[in-house]
């Protein structure tokens, strides 16, 4: 087979790759955690959080999906492996506990936006390091998608503090003022 030959070099492509496959191993790690929660939550908030997580996790698959055969395009293999992704990832594991569902929540919000700010930087790199304008661009649209589900996660925790049962604490009030 010939040599790639789309406008870049194998440098430029090597480095775009291995921008992708942290990318696949950050997601990877994320929808796992999102499937688990998908399964631990419970209280009061259990369907909304069970449906949404659920959108989320079908989300995050498709971009699995989407930068492995980003990968491909370029000419490299994606990451595929358990201990790779752990490798590579960014996020970190919580293991043997279950947290509230208030707190999966905002674990959840801590690694999409984790993942937004490497996004933001994988973007400028593959700009003006690699030149390749094209894994920018779906760069972007990961981005755009990481911060949409982020906000949603977010919106379910602003406002008025939940306790981790989902009661609203009752609102003290100051004597003498």
């Amino acid at each position: 087979m010939d040599k790639i030959n789309i406008g870049l070099t194998d440098q430029q492509r090597q480095g775009v790759i291995e921008l992708l496959n942290r990318d696949v191993a950050d997601a990877y790690l994320l929808l796992v955690k999102t499937k688990k929660f998908h399964w631990d939550v419970i209280g009061p908030q259990f369907r909304t959080l069970h449906q949404l997580w659920e959108e989320h996790y079908e989300a995050l698959t498709q971009n699995i999906d989407a930068c492995a055969e980003r990968v491909r395009m370029l000419g490299g293999y994606p990451i595929g492996t358990l201990a790779g992704f752990l490798e590579l990832t960014s996020l970190k594991e919580t293991p043997d506990t279950i947290p509230s569902a208030t707190e999966m929540v905002a674990q959840l919000v801590n690694d999409h936006e984790q993942i937004i700010r490497n996004l933001r930087e994988q973007i400028d790199r593959c700009s003006e390091e690699f030149h390749d304008e094209g894994t920018a661009d779906f760069l972007t649209g990961l981005m755009e998608e990481h911060e949409e589900m982020a906000w949603m996660l977010r919106s379910f925790i602003e406002g008025q503090p939940v306790e981790p049962n989902g009661v609203k604490p009752t609102a003290k009030t100051a004597v003498g003022v």
